[in-house]
This record gives structure tokens, C-alpha cells and sequence, in this order.
């Protein structure tokens, strides 16, 4: 543990600096900017491009539900004789898509690589807490990828009973194929998935609490570590309750148990359970679950903030408030998730005591996203790549928040639940927005962790089309929806009742696979940006925060010789009485000069 060393003494950087091996530098590291780097490549793009494939052959299954499709059969093999998808694969790929880009991607891919990066950069600290435990980590989270992605191959096929996982699917093996090896699978991997998630967790606290280079008081941090800071705390708080409901399912899966089942008929003959309710694992998973939509946005919120500010040379608009809403949402995502169970037999009273946190929780969003819009105001704005993606996402988190407000009222949420409108609504205001703040991310900490610059022709193709196809995508689901069109059925050409919608999810699907090609644009940039884009400058975007005062080759310890202190807030731009736009949380306070955020 090299937390115990005295930081700000600069001879001890290289305390347990030895000659590195391609192992050691590359694979087992336990440098935070390398270990970002893998959950990157492991988290965002490896497990992206298979969420995002299943996606597509979801919205191809649906467009054309009884054609024949040579790719069904290329890439299913038995599960899609003729190249017709056969129904039991079509609800596991549901069920994988949702798991891999929920958790794997957005959660670990999103959380794991920024705050690996940003943490020690922008605190000031030589590495995280502990290393060690940061490596742990990412290997935990690699092996659960393996696990998840293997279940595909098993004989039955992998989980199949959506990516909530209810029971009793999950609960009885003999329940269909999806719920055998392929479900024991799912839950084998979670339960790695959170021990990663935890330890990854605890160690950006501990980092953020601990430490903080000389000056840079907790008011004086940037935002996006706010984000992750308050991110890794609600992962503490509502982690666990996953690994439990994980847990419990093992039991009645393997071990004769009936924490969920009860008076269950399969082909009219009683089953032995009794005493278990499934609702109780809907409220296991969801005490996770609504907390873990939080636990996407805030980082993606975080690292917006830091981006809108840099490129409209104005300081945030709001820094306390900011901080606050951040706290409010962790407070109240904690006791809203009873919303996505207002048809499951609620009593009527505690429906509407969840309908009113639940609305309550959009004031800090509007905060949030009315902070932002006021630091564009007549802001110099540099519309560079990361920048568009951050206006992105303030538009789709408004845009996906509306619908939430509709959902989030018991009465009205009766008429749209688990229909096409609750798909459109996280799509946008999770999924969509949560994706931006990576791509913004990655598009504007690229230098610092390549030490190259991206193709900036390559990223505004890559914006445009992507943003255009989104909302093609997600925009038309509401209004099919609202037509009754229930989600999570592999085709509907069974009932006249949505022979109208046919034409709309083919409009869907056509937007779906262009989006889907847009990502080979970003792909084609990030690989060759590694080896052959531009040399990056120490500071390319004029930045204030500390991680732009390292060399731009990677060091151990980040910083040769001392850590800088820190003299301001991070929000320095565009001040009077400077010469340049922006002012270094390094530079020391003239004599007069006070800080804005008091």
C-alpha cells in the first residue's frame, strides 16, 4: 500500500519503481492510467460491439419477424434453423443485450475507465489508494465478461428470462431453456461483477477522501469527481442488495429453497414450493436497479460538466448547486424504485408515496440540466467533438427525462408499462445519454491517455449520425407505445391489433443499423488515433484541472518531482484581470481576487 508514503515529498515517486515488463506494464498493472485504459478496451469497446450486434439482430428479428436472414444464421448457428430466429433466442439476447450494456458497458466501462483516469490526475494523488486492489478489480470484471460472454456456448443456450432476471424464470431450471447452465452462468457472473464493482468502489472513496494534494479542499474539486465520488458511494449502498437477490436465487435454483417461488403449476401438476413471493426479488432487484441508473448518469453528468465548461471558456454556472443536485439524487435514487412495480399488486397508498419521490427526483435533474444551458449562454463555444457529445446528452437527458415524469406516476404509468414508451424512455435517458458522456469522454481525455489527438473531420460524422439516429430510433417507440404495443415479444405478427406498428419498426430498424455502422466511424478513429494521430500538446483544450499540468508521456506517479498544489476552483475561465482565458488551479491567488463558487 503505497498510501502511507508522504505524497508531497518528491524523491519517493520511484518508492516501488522497478523495470517493468511487458506483463507487468500491459497486463497485471497497477498504474491507474493503464487500468483505465483496459477497462476502456475490455468494458466500452469489446463488450459495446457485442451489446450493440445483439441489438441490432433484436431490432432485424422484429422489422422482418418470419423472413429468412442469412446473418441470423451465420452468427446463431442451431438457434436459427434456416436462418429464422428461433423465439427462446430471441428473449436471451434481449436478456444479454440488457445485462452487457446496463453493467458491463455503462457501469463498469463508463465508471472503471473515467475514474481510473481522473481520479489521481485531478485530486493530485500519485496512484489510487491501493493498486493492488485496482488491478483486482478489472481482473474480477474481466473474468465476469468471459463467464457472461461463454454462456452463449453452453448446450441450452444462455439466460433467457430478460435482463431483470424475475423469477420464477430464474428460478426453476426446467422453467424453459434459457433458465438452465446459461442462468447459473448469468448469476455466477454477476456475483463477480459486484465483487469488482465494490472493490473498484471503495478505492476511488478512499482516494478521493484521503488523497487530495495540499489546497485542493473538497469545495475546490472538479465536478466529475464529484460525480464519481457520490457514484461509487450509491454502488457501496445498493450493490450488495444485488449479490443478495443473486444469492438467494442460487439457493432456490440448486439447494430445494422457496425464497421466491410459491404455488407455482407447471403443465397442471403443483410444485413443492411455498412460502417464497417473487415480488420480494422485484424489490431486491430494484433496490439496486433505480440507484444503478444513477450510477450510469452521474459520471456521464460529471464529465459533461467538466467538458461544457472548458469549451464555452466560461466558468460552470452553479458549482455548489451542482454539487448539491448530485447529493439529492443520491439520496433520493435510493427510495424511488417501487415505481417499476406499480402493476405488480402494490397497495395503492405506498404507489403514490414512490409516484411522489419519484417526481421529487427530477428537480436536482432540472437543476442539472438548467446549469448547463445557462454555462452555453453566450458562451464562447468551441464545437469540437467532446462538446457536441455533451450538448447531446443534455438534450436527450431532457428529452428521456419527460417521458419519466409520465412514468413515474402510478396512474398514468399503468397505461405504458412494459410497453414500447418505458423502452424509449430509458433508452434515451439512460442508455443514450450515458453513451454520449462516454464518447464526450473519450473524445476530449484521449490525449491525456494516448498522448495523440482524435481525427476531428471523423468525430463530427461520427456525432451527427449517431444523433440523428437515435432519436430515428427511440423518438417513434413512444407513440407505438402509447398504441399498446407491449416490449420483449420476438414478433407481433400474430396480432392484427399492431399490424400498424409493422412499418414503424421497420423505420426503427433502418435508423437502428445505420447507428450501428456510424460506430465503425468512431472505432476506425480511436484504433488509428492511437498509432497515428497528431502528437498532443501538454494542454490541447486550455484546461484549468490538474491532470493537464503532467507530462504528456505517462510517468509512474504522474508528476515528476512534486505534486503542484492547488490555489482556486477549477472553474477559472474567461476571468477579468488575466491575460488568457482560462487560469491553472496552480497558479496562486492575485491580491484582490476571490473565488467565485463562495
Amino acid at each position: 500500500m503505497s498510501a502511507t508514503v508522504d505524497t508531497h515529498n518528491h524523491d519517493d515517486h520511484d518508492v516501488h519503481h522497478h523495470k517493468e515488463t511487458f506483463v507487468t506494464k500491459y497486463i497485471f498493472s497497477q498504474d491507474h492510467k493503464m487500468i483505465a485504459k483496459q477497462y476502456l478496451i475490455t468494458g466500452v469497446i469489446a463488450m459495446g460491439i457485442i451489446g450493440i450486434m445483439m441489438s441490432l439482430m433484436i431490432r432485424m428479428q422484429i422489422a422482418w419477424p418470419d423472413q429468412q436472414n442469412a446473418v441470423f444464421e451465420a452468427l446463431l448457428g442451431k438457434w436459427a434453423p434456416d436462418g429464422i430466429m428461433d423465439a427462446d433466442i430471441y428473449l436471451a439476447l434481449v436478456t444479454i443485450h440488457g445485462t452487457i450494456m446496463v453493467f458491463f458497458v455503462l457501469t463498469a466501462g463508463l465508471s472503471g475507465t473515467f475514474s481510473n483516469l481522473l481520479i489521481p490526475l485531478q485530486i493530485g494523488a500519485r496512484d489510487m489508494a491501493s493498486g493492488f486492489l485496482n488491478m483486482v478489480s478489472y481482473w474480477l470484471f474481466f473474468l465476469s465478461c468471459v463467464i457472461m460472454v461463454l454462456s452463449f456456448f453452453v448446450e441450452a443456450g444462455p439466460a433467457a428470462a430478460g435482463w431483470t432476471i424475475y423469477p420464477p424464470l430464474s428460478a426453476l431450471p426446467m422453467a424453459q431453456p434459457g433458465s438452465g447452465t446459461g442462468m447459473t452462468m448469468w448469476l455466477v457472473s454477476m456475483a463477480i461483477f459486484i465483487a469488482s464493482s465494490l472493490l473498484g468502489s471503495l478505492n476511488y472513496v478512499v482516494t478521493v477522501l484521503n488523497l487530495r494534494t495540499k489546497g485542493m479542499s473538497m469545495t475546490r474539486m472538479p465536478l466529475t469527481i464529484w460525480a464519481f465520488f457520490i457514484t461509487a458511494v450509491i454502488g457501496i449502498i445498493s450493490f450488495p442488495v444485488l449479490l443478495s437477490a443473486a444469492l438467494l436465487l442460487i439457493m432456490d435454483r440448486s439447494f430445494g429453497t422457496s425464497f421466491f417461488l410459491s404455488d407455482i403449476f407447471i403443465q397442471g401438476e403443483v410444485l413443492h414450493y411455498q412460502g417464497g413471493s417473487p415480488v420480494l426479488y422485484e424489490h431486491l432487484f430494484w433496490f439496486l436497479g433505480h440507484p444503478e441508473v444513477y450510477i450510469v448518469l452521474l459520471p456521464a453528468l460529471g464529465i459533461t460538466s467538466e467538458i461544457i465548461a472548458t469549451n464555452s471558456r466560461k466558468p460552470i454556472f452553479g458549482y455548489r448547486a451542482m454539487i448539491l443536485s448530485i447529493l439529492a439524487i443520491a439520496f433520493l435514487s435510493t427510495i424511488v424504485w417501487g415505481h417499476h412495480m406499480f402493476i405488480s399488486g402494490m397497495n395503492p397508498f405506498l404507489g403514490s408515496v414512490f409516484t411522489f419521490t419519484t417526481l421529487l427526483i427530477a428537480i436536482p435533474s432540472a437543476v442539472k440540466a438548467f446549469n448547463y444551458i445557462t454555462t452555453l449562454w453566450k458562451g464562447n463555444l468551441q464545437m469540437n467533438p467532446a462538446m457536441l457529445f455533451s450538448i447531446g446528452l443534455v438534450s436527450t437527458f431532457i428529452t428521456g427525462g419527460l417521458t419519466g415524469i409520465i412514468l413515474g406516476d402510478s396512474a398514468l404509468d399503468i397505461n405504458v408499462h412494459d410497453t414500447y414508451f418505458v423502452v424509449a424512455h430509458f433508452h434515451l435517458v439512460m442508455g443514450i445519454s450515458a453513451l454520449y458522456g462516454v464518447f464526450a469522454g473519450v473524445y476530449h481525455w484521449f490525449p491525456k491517455m494516448f498522448g495523440r489527438m482524435m481525427n476531428k473531420k471523423l468525430g463530427y460524422l461520427h456525432f451527427w449520425i449517431t444523433a440523428v439516429c437515435a432519436y430515428g430510433v427511440f423518438f417513434p417507440m413512444h407513440f407505438i407505445g402509447m398504441a399498446g404495443l407491449p416490449r420483449r415479444y420476438y414478433t407481433n405478427s400474430n396480432f392484427p391489433l399492431f399490424d400498424d406498428t409493422a412499418d414503424t419498426q421497420v423505420v426503427i430498424t433502418v435508423f437502428a443499423l445505420i447507428a450501428g455502422a456510424a460506430q465503425l466511424i468512431f472505432l476506425y478513429n480511436f484504433f488509428s488515433s492511437i498509432f497515428y494521430g497528431k502528437k498532443a500538446t501538454q494542454n490541447p483544450w486550455r484546461s484549468t484541472t490538474l491532470e493537464w499540468t503532467t507530462p504528456v508521456e505517462h510517468i509512474h506517479g504522474n508528476w515528476p518531482g512534486e505534486i503542484p498544489h492547488v490555489h482556486r476552483w477549477p472553474y477559472d475561465y474567461s476571468k477579468p484581470g488575466h491575460d488568457e482565458d482560462f487560469v491553472p488551479q496552480t497558479v496562486p491567488m492575485k491580491e484582490g481576487e476571490e473565488e467565485l463558487h463562495h
